[in-house]
């Protein structure tokens, strides 16, 4: 088992019932290996830390922002809690070395492994929660996510890739975009999809996800990234 003083010292947080910050790494695989294991999995925390970590950054962002619309606060708001996001900020502050997961799910790095950790640090925000309370949650979001905001506007990070793209190509070449279904894989409830965004015939990204428009809207990013746009 993982020394998790020793994650408690790095983030700060003290935890008096240590369960509940163990319990915020325990991913439903492990269980299924470790059937014995005296604690549940981080799923129901999760569920808490996600209304939590959105009531917090609402709240900053319309305390901090007061003359901005609330389609601009939306905006940045989603692009501060996405997964992706809370996935970088899970491995800034190593929540990675602490999952307990399954020996499969050890091994999968790719976007399974994103998820999970952006679950996780939701999880750990929910078991904060209930330990210490509000202001604690507020404390350590404001120090290891709201900072990310500034980049965020600056580079106009908030805004929908998809429609960047089309704008970009229309501008730049003259050319609409079209997005295609590249590959389909998976069980029903657990599809993979890979798209291509293409200029005419030219295919100038690719992106996954686990819808289509997740993976359109990874494909545009992707697209402007090798645009250099």
């Amino acid at each position: 088992m993982q020394d998790f003083s020793r994650l408690e010292k790095k983030l700060n947080l003290k935890f008096k019932n240590k369960d509940l910050l163990i319990q915020a790494f325990c991913h439903r695989s492990y269980l299924n290996e470790n059937p014995k294991f005296h604690l549940d999995n981080n799923e129901r925390l999760e569920f808490l830390g996600d209304a939590i970590l959105e009531l917090i950054v609402t709240e900053y962002l319309y305390e901090k922002y007061p003359q901005k619309s609330e389609g601009d606060l939306t905006n940045w708001r989603a692009a501060l809690v996405n997964a992706k996001m809370l996935a970088e900020v899970a491995r800034e502050t190593d929540l990675n070395s602490f999952l307990l997961l399954s020996k499969g799910e050890t091994k999968e790095l790719g976007k399974a492994r994103q998820y999970i950790l952006a679950n996780t640090l939701e999880a750990l925000i929910g078991s904060a929660y209930l330990d210490s309370g509000y202001k604690s949650c507020q404390k350590f979001i404001k120090k290891y996510l709201l900072g990310k905001l500034e980049e965020i506007i600056k580079k106009g990070l908030y805004k929908d890739a998809k429609s960047s793209f089309q704008e970009q190509s229309q501008e730049k070449e003259g050319i609409t975009p079209t997005y295609k279904v590249l590959r389909e894989s998976g069980p029903d409830h657990a599809k993979l999809f890979v798209v291509g965004v293409f200029l005419g015939k030219e295919l100038i990204a690719k992106g996954e996800g686990s819808s289509k428009q997740e993976a359109e809207a990874e494909a545009a990013k992707n697209g402007l990234e090798n645009k250099k746009w």
